[in-house]
């Protein structure tokens, strides 16, 4: 699997220039050669939540056909970060993921809000997990504070994924948090963890990027720096097995206490 990682820099509470953005990070993933593109959290309006009632994408409609077009156009797998999304008079903070084909693989609605940013003010929580396939590899997706809770992800990890997708909107004074959590989720799930965020800043944080690709012991194998860009790496997937045969903690967890 070769995995693009899009660190982009998002406007705030501006669709138009963030949709062009994506539309540009998209064309340089496929000249590099991925398989498979990763988009940042709430990458169409940042968080500009006190306006959603102008500036979410009403059923998530435009992110979805914006997302298919590309992903056909480029022949491109597209894990599509997250956008903000009204629904029936709510919003939600929503990962789509979407094949080469242009086929929908999954819709996530992020599980855990993020208090510090007021989003359980305004954001409606997910209820669903996120498990799917890419080119045949079992993957599974998470948005930004579903990292600080471990269980959410080993109960997904547990069918299987060999890649753990984040997207989110980290601020830069909470990158070494950033850090230690997503090595930690890569070692006790034995699985690559490929984390996307953004850089630049909003009214009320700054972004520092360090989007990463976490080998299945932890070790940090691409770090894309602080500054906005697209960044190519190449996923050893036998690596999942030889790690996951040599320590079978899956088999050795105690179902029956936890």
């Amino acid at each position: 699997m070769h995995v693009a990682l899009a660190q982009l820099d998002i406007k705030f509470g501006d669709p138009a220039t963030n949709y062009q953005r994506v539309a540009i990070a998209v064309k340089q993933a496929s000249q590099q050669g991925a398989s498979v593109l990763v988009l940042p959290e709430m990458w169409n309006t940042g968080y500009a939540l006190t306006d959603l009632d102008q500036l979410a994408d009403v059923d998530g409609q435009r992110t979805r056909q914006f997302l298919i077009d590309l992903a056909q156009q480029y022949q491109l797998n597209i894990v599509g970060g997250s956008v903000a999304v009204a629904r029936e008079n709510y919003y939600y903070n929503e990962m789509l993921v979407v094949d080469r084909t242009g086929k929908v693989l999954s819709q996530y609605d992020k599980v855990h809000r993020f208090g510090l940013m007021q989003e359980d003010q305004y954001i409606t929580a997910g209820q669903t997990e996120n498990i799917f396939q890419l080119d045949g590899v079992p993957a599974m997706g998470v948005i930004c504070y579903d990292i600080r809770f471990p269980e959410w992800l080993r109960k997904q990890a547990a069918q299987g994924p060999k890649v753990i997708f984040v997207s989110a909107e980290w601020p830069t004074v909470r990158l070494p948090q950033w850090r230690i959590l997503l090595q930690a989720r890569a070692i006790e799930n034995q699985a690559y963890v490929v984390a996307v965020n953004r850089v630049g800043s909003d009214p009320d944080n700054d972004f520092g990027g360090q989007s990463l690709v976490i080998d299945p012991l932890g070790q940090v194998v691409t770090d894309a720096g602080d500054q906005a860009t697209v960044v190519t790496t190449d996923l050893d997937l036998t690596q999942v097995a030889k790690v996951r045969s040599s320590m079978p903690v899956f088999a050795d967890r105690r179902v029956e206490l936890y």
